[in-house]
């Protein structure tokens, strides 16, 4: 009997995902056909489904960008080969890319975004990224949970790459859900004094259980009494008043406004989280404290292979941060997710044969 392949298609803005079967794709030279293990659902794929950001590929589409897998057609170098599939695919021949810039490339192919995604039993990717997973994370891991890796993960380390962060720095982070714990843990392993900040206690409480140093609840404080907060907190924990490193992670205009207002001298801001709201901050802050203030965009396929290695060595632990659920309960997923209802990142693993 003709394999088949199924995936959950978004049609229309806020609608249900529909099942769709079809025959597997073909493939071109450069590409391979991946068996998905799992797929995380990502803030970003809300943003896509809910709250009207523009897909590159028209609808219909496959939504999900976090993806694990193993190849089973295609390049007979890569069948058999269990991979991390990088939510930004560039071209590596540009000059970003040449520039050490890859994931900025401006012919990037990012999955469920510009071509169907992971929310499906296959896909078919380019496969000159795609990251091996050795079997010395597989020894620790199933498959299907290190779908993460390919963005809750990678992004906050390449972001703490980019800002610079040193051992003895405090490392703020606003925000410790399914992407922000992760920046947490890895800005602890190298050796920052970490404190979370957040409006959930459960979280807080989860990321204090793994480690971090301090913990602040910030619901119903204003800017001014967060930042005297911090300040006490930071001397509590012998750090420098100067040269924060402030991780945004929430995605919320609240989040990033409060964010900048913890700038201080010679500090860095790294905006993370995505919203289409429009903070409202005073720039002059960036000169008058001379900060600087970052953006990041995924992760570059290079440095994946690091991330897995946190992984190997057991320095980073990710199983109490992640929940595994069927593919085929996409549509009560996404919905629990929009109302906040998970601590932790979901995995939507196909159960369809």
């Amino acid at each position: 009997m003709e394999e088949k392949m199924y995936s959950w298609k978004m049609t229309e803005l806020k609608a249900v995902f529909r099942f769709v079967e079809s025959p597997l794709p073909e493939l071109n030279e450069h590409e391979v056909l991946v068996r998905i293990a799992g797929c995380g659902v990502c803030h970003t794929d809300l943003s896509f489904w809910h709250f009207g950001v523009k897909t590159k590929k028209e609808l219909p589409l496959t939504l999900g960008h976090e993806i694990s897998g193993k190849v089973v057609a295609g390049n007979s170098d890569w069948v058999g080969k269990k991979v991390i599939i990088p939510a930004v695919l560039p071209c590596g021949e540009c000059e970003l890319c040449k520039k050490g810039r890859s994931n900025m490339c401006q012919k990037q192919l990012m999955p469920g975004n510009d071509f169907d995604g992971g929310f499906a039993s296959h896909i078919k990717v380019p496969y000159r990224f795609l990251c091996p997973v050795p079997e010395s994370v597989l020894d620790k891991y199933p498959l299907k949970e290190l779908s993460v890796v390919a963005d809750a993960i990678s992004t906050p380390y390449q972001v703490i790459e980019k800002s610079e962060l040193e051992s003895g720095d405090l490392a703020i982070v606003v925000g410790v859900g399914g992407v922000g714990i992760y920046a947490a843990l890895i800005a602890k392993i190298r050796g920052a004094k970490v404190l979370a900040i957040d409006i959930d206690d459960e979280k807080l409480k989860i990321a204090k259980e793994n480690g971090v140093d301090a913990t602040l609840n910030i619901t119903g404080l204003d800017f001014k009494t967060i930042k005297g907060s911090v300040i006490e907190i930071a001397k509590g924990m012998g750090v420098s008043r100067y040269g924060w490193k402030i991780f945004e992670m929430s995605g919320t205009k609240a989040g990033q406004e409060m964010a900048y207002n913890l700038l201080t001298f010679t500090s860095t801001l790294s905006i993370v989280g995505f919203t289409m709201d429009k903070p409202e901050v005073r720039l002059s802050n960036l000169m008058a404290f001379d900060a600087k203030l970052i953006g990041t965009w995924g992760c570059k396929p290079e440095l994946y292979p690091a991330v897995l290695d946190l992984i190997a060595t057991d320095k980073l632990n990710i199983k109490q941060f992640i929940q595994l659920f069927p593919l085929s309960q996409i549509n009560e997923i996404f919905k629990n997710t929009l109302e906040h209802k998970y601590t932790k990142r979901s995995i939507l693993v196909p159960d369809h044969e």
